[in-house]
């Protein structure tokens, strides 16, 4: 029986890797993702193990999908996109606001030194940090709360990336930004044209400039209830 199930499990794990790896080629490769490390890191975190099972079979589909809770995973293309634009380097320490499967969060961790993530969902929080645990990602640190403060006791940060769109950049976040640091967030109001905006802090001040339209999930305040 060990003997007939092995080839049928390798088998099954070949094809996961295939889909992963066509997933990086058509969907982000082709539209203009050229970071060599991002798409390294897109062709070895397995998606499927991110998302509910039954939706598993549609990991490496180009569209964002359901984890429960009214909260979906990025496209595959946009954790690449603003993956790279964050522009994460070996050394730097990066705040994620908006945990939720802790997909974005893998693809930090086999970048920087260190990754603090934020998840205001309590079940969301919980989870994400089982499948990192359960996967070694032993420098990312998960914590539930409103991510709207960011999380001052590790600041400042190198990087900062939100993956849920409020109308206006949260101002604890600007502020938690290091001398040279960059935030990747999605800001709009629902029902409207949301942009990618990227802020960094220069020398010669804060700056900010959007980049692509994107529809993300409205950013959420307080306690859920």
């Amino acid at each position: 029986m060990l003997m007939a199930c092995t080839p049928l499990a390798q088998n099954g794990k070949d094809d996961v890797r295939e889909r992963r790896l066509e997933m990086v080629e058509r969907q982000i490769r082709q539209r203009g993702v050229t970071d060599e490390r991002v798409l390294d890191v897109m062709r070895s975190v397995p998606r499927e193990r991110f998302v509910p099972a039954d939706a598993a079979p549609r990991a490496y589909d180009d569209t964002p999908l359901a984890i429960g809770f009214g909260q979906t995973i990025s496209q595959p293309y946009i954790v690449a996109y603003m993956t790279e634009a964050l522009g994460v380097e070996s050394m730097h320490r990066v705040l994620e606001i908006g945990t939720g499967s802790g997909y974005q969060a893998a693809v930090l961790g086999l970048l920087a030194r260190d990754v603090y993530t934020v998840e205001i969902v309590p079940g969301l929080a919980r989870g994400a940090s089982t499948v990192l645990r359960e996967l070694g990602y032993s420098n990312v640190q998960v914590r539930e709360g409103d991510g709207y403060a960011g999380w001052a006791e590790h600041a400042p940060f190198d990087r900062i990336i939100v993956t849920a769109a409020p109308d206006e950049i949260p101002r604890p976040l600007i502020d938690q930004l290091a001398p040279g640091g960059r935030l990747v967030i999605p800001v709009g109001s629902q029902g409207e044209t949301q942009w990618i905006t990227i802020v960094e802090r220069t020398p010669a001040g804060v700056v900010a400039r959007r980049t692509i339209p994107v529809q993300f999930v409205p950013f959420t305040r307080g306690k859920p209830g």
